[in-house]
């Protein structure tokens, strides 16, 4: 059986898919990359797939789930940083934060590098149509063969919070202006059955899918009746984001039923930001992951059991 996982876009949220994939390890005493053929990932999910993959010197993964967890925590407030004018005015934060912790977290490790299969969603705004970074496809074409930090980047620049990114190709294409892919698969675990199906054909696929929490604040129809656009463009965003991931949750469920799981906690509506890089923020969160990963303790070792059985 093959054995998939999807991580779901979501900010600092991240923190949460991080500390159960850190749970899941602990109890395997293997890491992400030598437990699934194929992990995948959105926005900050595709972040977290590409550092679970990324080898260190020796060829061993370099960052268990535990480390990745603790970019949030350490790193968070250099991403989600920006001056008092530029917060006043409504604009979105500077790229020379994230970029410079992908920089620090991925440095030269490129997509052929990946010790397991990575699929990293964006999409392109030039064209319009969604882009994939795949390993395979990096390993059969050396055109598509990117530096992990660009591909974190390009899936993580949500619009109103990042630029577009523009990467240089050596082709006749020139360049591919890319966005954050949660735009249309915040939620990236069709793509990642989608993929599978590509790559090993009618093989039993088992997929494990990580969200980083449900959003539960309620948008009051009589303020919503009087928002412009300003006041709707990061509301649709989470609205979009949100319901691209229920959306595919419940195709999955009906396609693969016993053979998909889904870890996803309901949010505190003071924890729903992506952006809320605080330390209570962060806080919060960690302690929500804690709570998903008692509740659902007996889902997790059973998954656990699988995974190292076959």
């Amino acid at each position: 059986m093959r054995k998939v996982l999807s991580i779901d876009g979501g900010g600092i949220r991240g923190i949460v898919p991080a500390l159960v994939l850190a749970r899941i390890e602990r109890q395997t005493r293997k890491p992400a990359a030598g437990l699934f053929d194929l992990i995948a990932g959105t926005s900050t999910g595709g972040i977290l797939a590409l550092g679970l993959v990324k080898p260190d010197a020796q060829g061993n993964p370099q960052y268990p789930a535990e480390a990745l967890a603790g970019l949030y925590e350490e790193r968070g407030g250099t991403i989600f940083s920006r001056p008092a004018w530029r917060r006043w005015l409504g604009g979105g934060y500077p790229i020379e934060g994230i970029e410079s912790v992908l920089e620090a977290y991925f440095g030269d490790a490129r997509l052929r590098n990946a010790l397991a299969d990575v699929l990293v969603t964006s999409y392109e705004i030039e064209r319009r149509f969604p882009f994939f970074f795949r390993s395979s496809m990096a390993r059969a074409d050396a055109g598509y063969d990117f530096p992990m930090k660009q591909a974190a980047r390009a899936t993580s620049a949500a619009p109103t919070y990042f630029e577009p990114l523009k990467i240089e190709t050596g082709g006749a294409a020139g360049y591919y202006a890319l966005v954050d892919g949660g735009l249309y698969a915040n939620n990236p675990a069709m793509c990642a059955l989608v993929e599978a199906r590509r790559m090993f054909g009618q093989e039993d696929v088992m997929l494990v899918s990580l969200g980083t929490g449900s959003l539960t604040r309620p948008l009051p129809v009589d303020a919503a009746r009087r928002w412009g656009l300003a006041r709707w463009a990061k509301p649709v965003l989470d609205i979009a984001f949100d319901g691209v991931s229920s959306t595919v949750d419940y195709q999955l469920r009906l396609l693969l039923e016993k053979r998909y799981c889904r870890f996803q906690p309901a949010l505190d509506p003071r924890l729903q930001d992506m952006d809320d890089a605080s330390r209570a923020n962060v806080r919060g969160l960690k302690l929500l992951a804690e709570a998903l990963i008692r509740q659902r303790a007996d889902d997790l070792d059973a998954l656990c059991e699988t995974l190292v059985s076959g």
